[in-house]
């Protein structure tokens, strides 16, 4: 067996047998354009860092559980190792199968969680064959580009922060075994939060436990010390910013914080990973929920997690500060650390600011009645036994609604189960909004004791992708009730966004805008209220009034010379212009960051 160029004793990490700190930094390349990759690698080896931290999101590679995995174009993992080599950076590849990042459904495909009765992340065999089918195609694209073949890849990561979640530690062996039964021989880790109690669930022996933090790292040296003797300290994630939420506050972290935090660890001799060196942007439907156990917490579209190498690949006065601290590492200061060259620094170029009428297209509930062929059933379908990822689902059901012919009378519509967002029409007329907090309260509508028609548009906000509601289900789950009846024989039409071709895209408000050079924009919507927007056919993500995020960014590479198309699907109220603007409007900045950490206490 190759012999790993990352080893370890006496809680020394080594490379090639010199002593040796992992100055690293994390950038997914399902959040970046592929054509932008070398750019930001290239910042990323500008900061100082030696190596590139990378989840791999399964469902992003194999959406449907009948088509094989994908993995050319944006998909192109080992184009993405071979550029970062071209960089001169080591790459740390961290195949999950569950990676959380954020990312919808924590990476799992939707069609894995929504088999009946699986048990997640343990030893149950539908999962864990599942895996093995997985790591059989996607494990000899890393094995091959391991350092021992050439290649850049030092270190591979056993599952992640499974410490927060579970305890099946045959589990976690079970994982180690099959990456390497399929040729991995670099240096194999896991990762949990930096305390004890994440390490009780998540680390095993015989395997350098790694940790995820922001704050309080001298702490978890400490921890380490007593917990993983002989072991490095490495800070797999230290996380310099953090994600937002729809409708909360957007999050920053100063970057003399985030620079003071990181010299603690590494004066300590330890290693670190940026987590994100650059955020990117969870493009199309791609971005997950958190549940803070009342209520889902959608992901805005941006992933800009306040970087030191922002969404839009400027170099931030975190990156700058980040970087004194890595090249003081590698004992470089003042005068001798080398200087940026000028293209680095270089603003990328954007688009003038314009305003742009918007046609109208046809109205929703027309739109969605006609999105796809209708599934007929008893019982609500849930997504997950339509066959849909990710979307919008609409019901349509009769019922009789309490009341008499001339003596109307209201009565509660309620849904059982809802964990996301429902639009409600009674006999096409629009009757109001239910989300998880009051579902199960429900609305009142009016009946007059005959048969009416509803329709129900249920919006996926995104899977959960971290805790004990990962793999919660989509759609409506329990049921439909008109006061306490339930509500039988129902006709689900899907609505496949990420599917929506020239056809479906022209029927959509839409927006037009003519140059002669592409360059990055970032397009606001004032006036509209939520809803998804798509450039030139690709879905560019999710807005919502609520904020945060007022802009979403739309690369160079999206932008074509002579005529672009916007296209707009609204699902609550419509304006009448889109704006190209040219700076980023992520919402008003608040310190604080909700440390992992500090959960287990």
């Amino acid at each position: 067996m190759p012999k790993a160029i990352l080893n370890y004793r006496d809680s020394v990490l080594f490379r090639a047998g010199e002593r040796h700190q992992i100055l690293a930094g994390a950038i997914h390349y399902f959040r970046v354009h592929p054509d932008q990759w070398q750019d930001r690698l290239r910042k990323l080896r500008a900061m100082g860092a030696n190596a590139v931290d990378t989840y791999v999101a399964w469902n992003f590679h194999q959406p449907r559980r009948d088509q094989a995995p994908d993995f050319t174009g944006w998909r192109d993992l080992g184009r993405f190792i071979d550029l970062a080599a071209d960089e001169g950076l080591d790459v740390i590849v961290r195949p999950g199968p569950y990676i959380c990042a954020e990312w919808d459904n924590g990476g799992f495909p939707s069609w894995l969680t929504g088999i009946p009765g699986i048990g997640l992340r343990c030893l149950d065999p539908d999962f864990t064959g599942a895996i093995e089918e997985w790591f059989d195609l996607l494990l000899p694209i890393v094995a091959s580009r391991q350092t021992s073949a050439g290649g850049p890849v030092v270190a591979v990561q056993i599952e992640n922060e499974y410490g927060s979640y579970g305890d099946d530690h045959d589990y976690i062996r079970w994982n180690r075994r099959a990456l390497e039964e399929r040729g991995i021989t670099e240096l194999l880790f896991t990762a949990d939060g930096g305390n004890d109690y994440f390490l009780d669930g998540g680390a095993i022996e015989g395997t350098w436990a790694t940790a995820t933090l922001g704050s309080r790292g001298d702490e978890a040296v400490a921890t380490w010390q007593r917990r993983r003797p002989g072991e490095p300290f490495f800070n797999v994630e230290f996380w310099s910013g953090w994600f937002d939420h729809w409708g909360e506050r957007h999050h920053v972290r100063d970057a003399a914080d985030a620079a003071a935090e990181i010299r603690k660890i590494l004066d300590l001799d330890g290693s670190v990973c940026i987590y994100m060196a650059h955020g990117g942007t969870n493009f199309g439907l791609g971005s997950g929920s958190n549940h803070d156990g009342k209520k889902l917490q959608p992901t805005v579209s941006s992933y800009d997690s306040d970087a030191p190498i922002a969404e839009n690949g400027a170099l931030t006065p975190k990156f700058h500060a980040l970087r004194t601290e890595f090249f003081r590492a590698r004992g470089l200061e003042g005068n001798n650390v080398p200087e940026l060259q000028t293209e680095l620094l270089a603003a990328a170029p954007v688009l003038p600011a314009q305003t742009l009428p918007v046609a109208p297209g046809v109205e929703l509930l027309d739109l969605v009645r006609a999105a796809g062929e209708p599934v007929q059933s008893v019982r609500p379908l849930s997504f997950e036994q339509l066959g849909l990822d990710a979307g919008m689902v609409l019901y349509s059901a009769d019922a009789v609604l309490p009341g008499q012919p001339g003596k109307p009378a209201e009565t509660p519509l309620k849904i059982m189960g809802l964990n996301d967002r429902a639009y409600i029409w009674v006999d096409g007329v629009f009757a109001g909004i239910l989300d998880d907090t009051n579902a199960a309260e429900g609305l009142k509508v009016t009946g007059t004791g005959t048969p009416a028609r509803l329709e129900i548009l249920v919006e996926n906000l995104g899977r959960i992708n971290y805790g004990p509601l990962t793999g919660h289900g989509k759609g409506i789950l329990d049921g439909v009730l008109v006061n306490q009846r339930f509500t039988f024989h129902w006709t689900q039409t899907p609505v496949p966004l990420t599917e929506w071709g020239p056809d479906e895209l022209g029927r959509l408000a839409s927006a037009e805008f003519a140059v002669e050079a592409p360059a990055d924009t970032y397009l606001a919507l004032p006036g509209f209220g939520k809803g998804f927007v798509w450039i030139n056919g690709f879905l560019l993500g999710r807005y919502w009034d609520v904020g945060p995020q007022a802009t979403l960014y739309i690369p160079s590479p999206m932008i074509r010379r002579g005529v672009n198309t916007v296209k707009v699907l609204e699902l609550e109220k419509s304006g009448i212009t889109v704006e190209l603007r040219t700076e980023p409007d992520l919402g008003p900045g608040g310190q604080g960051l909700v440390l992992a950490e500090e959960l287990a206490d």
